[in-house]
């Protein structure tokens, strides 16, 4: 679905203390997380606008995304 909100407290929920937890103990948490949410931001803008993009750069930021995402799951999980 274009322009779903993909933060990690939308998509974890059940995970929400200990995300907030990392987020004021890890300062490299903190920084990958606000990294993961404004490429999520910057996606769902572009899929908004149409994507004003090539889908090969769309994939790439869309993997980009992927791999953050997973690296920040591994610490909370």
């Amino acid at each position: 679905m274009l322009g779903e909100n993909h933060s990690l407290l939308h998509d974890f929920p059940e995970y929400k203390d200990q995300i907030q937890t990392l987020l004021n103990s890890d300062s490299k948490f903190a920084e990958d997380t606000k990294a993961y949410n404004a490429l999520d931001k910057e996606i769902r803008t572009l899929e908004l606008r149409d994507s004003p993009i090539d889908d090969i750069e769309m994939h790439r930021l869309k993997a980009q995304r992927a791999d953050l995402k997973d690296a920040l799951f591994s610490q909370f999980k």
